[in-house]
């Protein structure tokens, strides 16, 4: 199956990512959110990357405005009636995401490829809200998705190996890197980097030691890029709270979250995006 067209739902940090990574790639781009404003909200923060790039020497005007070309949002779910693949990209809540992919079962066509790029909820549950569960995966991109090179290929029983070769091809002309695994709760990276960000979180809130302390630590100590705290702050601290709460539900007391992480997230303190988690952002 050749894949041209692209429906993204969801144009926050990830969707837009992900959309941008796909225009880049040639694909053409329906990127779809719950209203226009958020549609006009992540296309903005994609211009604004790609401006950036220009202004950095790193890409042509001409180029930019090829991919820019590619993308088109809509507050309005039909309009992704006609593509050949879908991403679901919405909030880390699992009814939300049956809904829609029951409703896009109604709308696209038979042939269409359904994946969802959930951190953590099962492949398999949502794909059974669906008539095409043999044409149903994950894809899970990680953050930045316009940077970050991995994409975990996730399979059910029932996934074909059609779509997991149509997946990992596209993933790769995106160029990623697809890395196939099975539906199993938090898949590979997140079961094996939540259980470490969410043990930083506790030796913060034990008095282990300081933020900059427990990062420095695990930068110098295990060659990490980024330490714990700070890459919960990237990635969003809301984020990181509903995917251990889906790990504790599915895999036991190892995966329960820090109270202190529970507190901040109620505190509207999300990290990066919200200019406040365990380091600030405000200008």
């Amino acid at each position: 199956m050749d894949i041209k067209k692209i429906g993204i739902i969801g144009a926050g940090t990830m969707g837009g990512g992900i959309a941008q990574v796909a225009a880049q790639s040639g694909y053409e781009v329906v990127l779809k959110d719950i209203s226009e404003e958020y549609v006009r909200a992540g296309l903005a923060k994609i211009k604004e990357r790609l401006v950036k790039r220009v202004g950095e020497g790193k890409l042509e005007i001409s180029e930019k405005d090829r991919i820019l070309s590619n993308i088109k949002t809509t507050a309005n779910l039909e309009d992704c009636r006609n593509t050949d693949l879908i991403i679901e990209a919405v909030l880390e809540k699992e009814d939300i995401k049956k809904q829609i992919f029951k409703e896009l079962d109604i709308l696209c066509d038979e042939e269409t490829v359904f994946t969802s790029n959930t951190s953590s909820i099962s492949i398999t549950r949502l794909a059974l809200v669906t008539e095409r569960p043999e044409r149903f995966a994950g894809m899970h991109f990680m953050n930045p998705a316009y940077i970050m090179r991995l994409v975990e290929v996730v399979q059910c029983l029932r996934t074909s190996r059609e779509t997991v070769s149509i997946i990992t091809a596209v993933a790769e002309k995106m160029g990623k890197i697809p890395v196939i695994v099975n539906d199993f709760p938090g898949f590979v990276s997140n079961r094996v980097l939540m259980p470490m960000i969410n043990d930083a979180i506790y030796c913060l809130q034990e008095g282990v030691a300081s933020r900059e302390g427990i990062d420095t630590i695990m930068k110098l100590g295990a060659n990490h890029p980024m330490g714990p705290l700070e890459l919960a702050d990237f990635i969003g601290l809301d984020v990181c709270l509903a995917i251990l709460e889906v790990l504790h539900e599915e895999l036991g007391e190892k995966y329960r979250p820090c109270p202190l992480l529970e507190r901040m997230v109620a505190d509207g303190k999300l990290g990066k995006k919200s200019g406040e988690g365990f380091y600030g952002y405000r200008k």
